[in-house]
């Protein structure tokens, strides 16, 4: 069993690298964590009180967040068997059950040509309603190191939640996929994963670099995004789906990635933070191709009847991602923070602070 810990905010994870539990959110987060706290003692969330719960809401979204991390580097004090305890697996597919049926419900049913079309235009930079365009036109060094701090939730563990649809593909989809994930974690070079870059970002901006470090911070629409890549991953019914989410990360990184790299320079961010979004943009740019041509062609050509799954990846990930924008977009323009708390300033910064939370 891992060495237990106090929860405290702001202090680094235990040297054993594992992070601490999150506060909870709500009756059902309360509840999970107070039983991988206890061994299991605990009682865990009625069906009924899982049904009524908001299904993009931070409660239900922590609870969800803090199993799947026992599938990836798991918490403090927390033994490693329960990854696999059956009552918490249930819990988490009943989770899962209220998300997913949420998440058909509210997207479009297209075709996935249709789909991976809407993802190669790109909108209008003065339209308004992209985090990007935003933030590399009137983004403040405040609003960048808030957004570095909600991204590190996934950007720590990157491109790990989309390893798990490996073993469930087979011929060009897989080679393809092996490909892109190769270069995600630095072509065989420790210093180069992208996972480590981010961190050197982090670095830069004043940031505590340790993993699910700002849990704490994430509003349900953080989450959100981050769950949903485990959520897809962690189900072989689901793989169509993940491949889904995942080319429409790639197609959408390199221009996004441009822009956050020129807001980095433009706000002196540092040359790590600069590094991390400019190899997006010449990397994603090569992984578009690949995933579009040898990962989604080489997966419907063996199994054709996933094309309503790629399809529903893709306008998922496009819902969860556009709510975040929305959320991120109201608070910034009105000097709000986005997260719950406010982030200490960084040493030697002198930018302007958000007037209140949001």
């Amino acid at each position: 069993m891992k060495s237990a810990g106090a929860k405290a905010p702001g202090v680094p994870a235990p040297p054993d690298g594992c992070p601490r539990l999150p506060r909870p959110q709500g009756g059902l987060s309360e509840a999970v964590l107070s039983s991988l706290q206890t061994t299991g003692a605990g009682p865990l969330p009625a069906a009924a009180d899982i049904q009524r719960a908001e299904p993009y809401g931070a409660d239900l979204q922590l609870a969800l967040y803090a199993l799947y991390e026992l599938h990836y580097q798991g918490f403090a004090g927390v033994d490693d068997d329960r990854e696999w305890d059956p009552d918490l697996l249930a819990v988490r597919r009943s989770l899962e059950a209220v998300v997913l049926r949420a998440l058909r419900a509210d997207v479009p049913a297209v075709g996935a040509a249709e789909a991976l079309a809407s993802l190669l235009v790109e909108p209008a930079s003065d339209d308004g309603t992209g985090v990007s365009h935003y933030l590399e036109r009137d983004g403040q060094l405040w609003q960048l190191r808030e957004y570095a701090a909600l991204r590190s939730l996934y950007h720590l563990k990157e491109a790990d939640p989309q390893a798990w649809v490996i073993p469930r593909l087979r011929g060009r989809a897989k080679a393809g996929m092996v490909a892109v994930e190769f270069d995600e974690f630095g072509s065989g070079r420790a210093e180069d994963i992208h996972a480590k870059l981010f961190a050197d970002l982090m670095a830069d901006l004043g940031l505590e670099t340790a993993y699910g470090h700002y849990v704490d911070l994430a509003p349900a629409e953080a989450l959100a995004t981050v769950n949903l890549m485990s959520l897809l991953g962690l189900h072989r019914s689901l793989r169509g789906a993940l491949v889904g989410h995942f080319a429409t990360v790639e197609v959408t990184s390199s221009p996004a990635a441009r822009r956050l790299a020129d807001a980095m320079r433009r706000t002196g961010a540092g040359p790590a933070a600069e590094r991390f979004y400019d190899e997006h943009v010449e990397a994603d740019a090569v992984h578009e191709q690949v995933v579009r041509r040898e990962v989604i062609e080489g997966l419907l050509t063996d199994e054709p009847g996933l094309e309503p799954d790629v399809a529903f990846g893709i306008s998922a990930t496009g819902l969860l991602e556009d709510r975040l924008a929305v959320y991120l977009l109201d608070a910034w323009r009105h000097a709000r923070s986005a997260l719950r708390a406010s982030l200490p300033t960084a040493e030697g910064q002198s930018h302007a602070q958000p007037g209140r939370q949001a």
